[in-house]
C-alpha cells in the first residue's frame, strides 16, 4: 500500500513537471511575401515573392522550436500587393478557430509587407482572442544576404510565447520593434527599418528573444470588437480617391457610377476635398454612400468638424486611421449600419 502511494506521489509530480515544462503551441500560418520570396541572386534586389512554403521557412530557424511547439500551414502564397477580401476572411475565421477551438496560445503570420499594415487592422477587429497575433515579413527576399526574414520570424515566436503578450491587440514585429496594427505604418519602399508607429510610435521591442513593453493600447480590438466575420462570405465594396492639386473628380464619380458602398478621400491637409470632388461627394452621401475623410499626410488626426462641417454633410471624419485602415473599419462598419453617426463612433472607439 505504502509503494502504491510513493507510485502516486510520483506521477502526480511527474504530470506537474511535464505541465510547467510544456512549452507554448504556436501556429504559423503562411500567406507569402517577400519573406518567401526568392531572388535572381543573393546580391539582386529583384525578387519573385511567395516562392518559399511554410515548412521551409520554419526549417530556416530552428531555434524556434526551443522555444514553443512550433506548427504550420499555408493559407496562400502571394504577394501581399495581391492581399484580398476572400483571403482576409479566410484568415480571421481559421485564426479564431485555431485560438478558440483548438487551443492554441498564439499565431504568427508570415505576410508582405505592401499591404501588412491593412491586414493587421482587419485581424486586429476580427480576432476574438485576447492571446496574441503577430505578423511578421521580411524587406529582403529569403535567398538575399544577411535576409531579415528568419529574425522576424524568430523575434515574433519569441514575443508570442511570452505571457506579457497578451491583450496588446495584432501587432506586427519587424526589425526588432512590436507595433500594434492601428498606428502600424510602411513608411519606406525598400529599408528594413520600413515599419514606425505612426503618430504614437510602437508599443515595445524585442531582445534576446523576451518582448518589452513600455505602453497599452486603448483603442477597442480584439476580444473587444463587436465586429464578426464568422457568417460573412464577402465584405461591401470601398474605395479610396486620392486628393491632390487641381484633382479630376473622375475617380470620385467612378466609385459612385459602379454604386460602391462607401468612398474613403484620402484628402490634402486635415483631410480636405478639391472643389470639384466635393460637390459630388456630397451628392453620393445623400444617396447613401458613406463618405470617410482621410488625410494622404503619413501622421496627424483628420479632425471632425474641422474645415468640413462633418455635421452638416454627414461625413465621417477618420480621426487616426491613414486611407487604407478608414476603409478597412468602414467596410466592417457596413456590415453592421449605414447611420453616419454610428460610424463615427466607431471611428472614435477603434
Amino acid at each position: 500500500m505504502k509503494t502504491f502511494k510513493i507510485s502516486m506521489l510520483m506521477i502526480l509530480a511527474l504530470i506537474v513537471s511535464l505541465s510547467v515544462c510544456a512549452k507554448p503551441k504556436i501556429r504559423i500560418i503562411a500567406t507569402g511575401g517577400t519573406i518567401a520570396g526568392v531572388s535572381a541572386s543573393s546580391t539582386s534586389s529583384a525578387y519573385s515573392a511567395g516562392q518559399v512554403g511554410i515548412q521551409t521557412l520554419i526549417n530556416a530557424v530552428p531555434e524556434i522550436k526551443e522555444l514553443a511547439d512550433v506548427s504550420g500551414e499555408q493559407l496562400v502564397n502571394i504577394g501581399s500587393q495581391d492581399m484580398n477580401d476572400n483571403v482576409w476572411l479566410q484568415l480571421a475565421k481559421r485564426i479564431n478557430q485555431l485560438l478558440n477551438g483548438e487551443g492554441y496560445d498564439g499565431v504568427l503570420v508570415t505576410h508582405g509587407t505592401d499591404t501588412m499594415e491593412e491586414t493587421a487592422y482587419f485581424l486586429n477587429l476580427t480576432v476574438h482572442s485576447s492571446k496574441p497575433v503577430i505578423l511578421v515579413g521580411s524587406m529582403r527576399s529569403s535567398t538575399a544576404i544577411s535576409a531579415d526574414g528568419p529574425a522576424n520570424l524568430y523575434n515574433g515566436v519569441a514575443a508570442l510565447c511570452d505571457p506579457a503578450s497578451k491583450g496588446h491587440g495584432v501587432m506586427v514585429c519587424m526589425n526588432n520593434q512590436l507595433i500594434d496594427a492601428k498606428d502600424l505604418i510602411k513608411a519606406h519602399t525598400t529599408d528594413c527599418a520600413t515599419f514606425k508607429g505612426g503618430t504614437f510610435g510602437s508599443i515595445g521591442y524585442v531582445y534576446n528573444g523576451k518582448p518589452y513593453y513600455y505602453r497599452q493600447v486603448t483603442s477597442r480590438n480584439t476580444i473587444n470588437s463587436e465586429f464578426n466575420v464568422d457568417n460573412l462570405t464577402a465584405l461591401p465594396q470601398v474605395g479610396i480617391v486620392y486628393g491632390y492639386a487641381n484633382c479630376s473628380p473622375l475617380p470620385m464619380k467612378a466609385f459612385v457610377d459602379a454604386k460602391f458602398d462607401g468612398i474613403v478621400l484620402a484628402g490634402v491637409g486635415d483631410g480636405n476635398f478639391y472643389k470639384d470632388v466635393f460637390p459630388i461627394a456630397e451628392k453620393a452621401q445623400k444617396d447613401g454612400i458613406q463618405i470617410v475623410r482621410a488625410s494622404r499626410c503619413p501622421t496627424g488626426p483628420t479632425c471632425l468638424n474641422g474645415e468640413v462641417d462633418d455635421e452638416k454633410y454627414h461625413f465621417v471624419a477618420a480621426l487616426n486611421l491613414n486611407p487604407q485602415k478608414a476603409r478597412v473599419l468602414l467596410m466592417l462598419a457596413l456590415t453592421k449600419t449605414h447611420d453616419w453617426q454610428q460610424i463615427q463612433k466607431y471611428f472614435q472607439e477603434y
